[in-house]
């Protein structure tokens, strides 16, 4: 369960780390590409939590997600539209769906160890 978590802190260390300069036509498939990771990161963990992780639909579901968004964001590009917004509110919706299944299933294990004591 933690291994996904992990990666993210490992990731964001060599980040913050390395000096790796984006260019500012890439900045919007970049948003986009690192809110779909984390949406499939936190799936991940939630479905971790409800004992239903699968490791090649998060796998899948990691690629498939970041592989939309970049295609969301290009063909808005090339339309001259900012297409990529509907997927940030997309990705963002999701995220914080998931973040709040996390924190009502770790409210609900802890009440459950509190009560057994």
């Amino acid at each position: 369960m933690w291994l996904p978590a992990l990666f993210l802190i490992i990731g964001l260390c060599i980040g913050i780390l390395t000096n790796v300069s984006i260019p500012a036509d890439y900045i919007n498939y970049l948003s986009i590409a690192v809110l779909a990771a984390l949406d499939t990161l936190f799936g991940g963990i939630r479905a971790q939590l409800e004992e239903k992780f699968d490791q090649s639909v998060f796998v899948s579901g990691f690629f498939f997600n970041v592989s939309l968004a970049a295609l969301l964001a290009f063909l808005g590009t090339q339309l001259g539209i900012d297409l990529y917004l509907a997927a940030i509110f997309a990705f963002g919706v999701r995220l914080f769906n998931n973040l709040a299944s996390i924190r009502r299933i770790l409210l609900l294990k802890y009440k459950q160890r509190k009560d057994a004591v």
